[in-house]
């Protein structure tokens, strides 16, 4: 009983954690809109403002309640436009001389605008616009841009021309010489390679959510059989809403969408409980819940954005690496349980019941949270 007594304060933690829904996409990478017209170039960064003016470091951030300036950046939250720009002014003056835009020479930026939209729901992050503005040499033919440590990930998308540069571009390093007149794009290569971090980091360490419903799926049985099957028809379902939600042809609001999730993961550790072999029904179940969680995949790619003309290699990339970060997390339970104790007689009374009624429990305060 000792071992299942610490998997039940293990999981017990993991209700202090916010899970990756509409109410907790606090990090998400900034989105970068480049245009050059007539030698002026204009940088609008669409970015959680509050948490850069807060001091928070958003490398490998994945909710601002886990920084030590969560308090400042709750405060921030609360202000309107009238009290929090001039904060953003104060702090963009010194902040852009760390983002280093090379044509030529390195070019002065200076902030043109700031945008912030009214408080609303203080769990929401806000969008607020930040716009830079720098005179391109002229003559110059290209140029490349270092995103500051500290700053999280942006999604740079070069806009105005034929044939943009749309890049990934993680903090502290520098995009590739970028063609002011279009031209240059990414190999399908390398744009792929570039989606598929951004696909595994929606399910470690950001997707909670999904993890608990991918170890939902786990507790039912360890035989690869089993899991097999669920895993085949979860990722099939997601697949399919996952490019129908991209491409725009289906668009549920995330106020259906999250608390459905959850109930999801109520429901497969429920049963998990409740039967211990694979029913047919369940691949049905798990097929529709499949669905689901595509959707809020999608609405992850709707924030990043992908790039126009290298959509299908974005979109592959971005699912293989939803697909490596599940596979990664059955892989850690099996690891940490599965392959010291799947046959042992106890293994379902003191491991997989005791972790299935804390994931139902913390699904079902997801799913209250969602819904109130």
């Amino acid at each position: 009983m000792g071992f299942s007594l610490c998997l039940v304060v293990l999981l017990s933690t993991l209700c202090l954690i916010r899970p990756q829904n509409a109410a907790a996409h606090e990090v998400m990478p900034t989105i970068g809109d480049l245009t050059v017209t007539d030698g002026r170039l204009t940088l609008d960064l669409r970015l959680n403002v509050e948490a850069f003016v807060a001091g928070i470091d958003l490398d490998g951030m994945d909710d601002t309640d886990a920084s030590d300036q969560s308090a400042a950046y709750d405060r921030l939250r609360a202000m309107d436009e009238t009290e929090l720009v001039p904060k953003v002014q104060a702090f963009a003056k010194e902040w852009i001389t760390q983002i280093v835009v090379m044509s030529d020479g390195p070019l002065a930026l200076d902030v043109a605008n700031i945008v912030i939209p009214e408080v609303g729901e203080q769990d929401l992050p806000r969008s607020s616009h930040l716009t830079l503005v720098g005179q391109i040499p002229r003559g110059a033919s290209n140029l490349t841009l270092t995103w500051p440590k500290g700053a999280g990930n942006l999604v740079l998308r070069q806009q105005g021309v034929d044939e943009p540069f749309t890049g990934y571009v993680e903090a502290g390093t520098t995009t590739p010489a970028i063609a002011i007149d279009g031209g240059v794009v990414q190999t399908w290569t390398e744009v792929f390679v570039a989606y598929v971090p951004v696909g595994f980091d929606h399910i470690i360490p950001k997707g909670l959510d999904h993890i608990l419903f991918v170890l939902g799926l786990f507790f039912l049985s360890v035989r690869l059989g089993p899991l097999l099957w669920q895993i085949s028809a979860f990722t099939l379902a997601h697949t399919v809403t996952l490019g129908l939600g991209a491409l725009g042809w289906i668009n549920v609001p995330a106020s259906i969408v999250e608390p459905l999730i959850a109930a999801s993961i109520v429901y497969v550790a429920v049963e998990n409980i409740l039967a211990d072999t694979l029913h047919k029904w369940r691949i049905v179940v798990i097929f529709g819940f499949g669905l689901l969680h595509g959707l809020g995949f999608a609405a992850v790619l709707e924030e990043v954005g992908l790039p126009a003309g290298q959509f299908i290699p974005a979109l592959i990339g971005f699912n293989i690496g939803v697909e490596l970060g599940q596979l990664s997390v059955i892989a850690g339970a099996f690891l940490a349980v599965g392959f010291w104790f799947r046959n042992k007689p106890w293994y379902r009374e003191r491991i997989s019941v005791p972790a299935s009624v804390f994931i139902a429990l913390i699904g079902a305060f997801w799913f209250v949270e969602r819904v109130i």
